[in-house]
């Protein structure tokens, strides 16, 4: 099951948000061999034309996974309130892939005044 937070994001700003994950016994998980998905909307149900995704970069050995929007993609987005998830893959032994949800949550966009 997911970890849910709520996020906070301002208006017109770059964001970085980094995700320390770790193995059940609490040791730091090796991200070599996953990748990532993360993506924002309006709503569940909002349509692929309402959709921001996170570019996301790896420290794969420290378990750090960052997700980051740029100025220009906080810019465009409405003040309000948003869903969002993360979602990590793998192949397992049996070269299966498989997902799983990391992170959940509701993300609000603060208005800018300086546009």
């Amino acid at each position: 099951m997911a970890h849910y937070e709520e996020i906070s994001i301002d208006q017109g700003a770059d964001v970085a948000i980094q995700l320390h994950l770790a193995d059940p016994d609490g040791s730091v998980k090796n991200l070599s061999g996953y990748s990532f998905a993360a993506k924002l909307k309006r709503t569940y149900n909002s349509d692929s034309s309402d959709t921001t995704s996170f570019a996301i970069s790896l420290q794969e050995s420290d378990g750090i996974a960052t997700l980051a929007l740029n100025n220009t993609q906080t810019d465009a987005l409405k003040a309000g309130r948003y869903v969002y998830d993360v979602e990590m893959s793998f192949l397992d032994s049996s070269l299966n892939t498989i997902i799983e949800r990391v992170l959940e949550g509701v993300v609000t966009v603060n208005p800018s005044v300086t546009r």
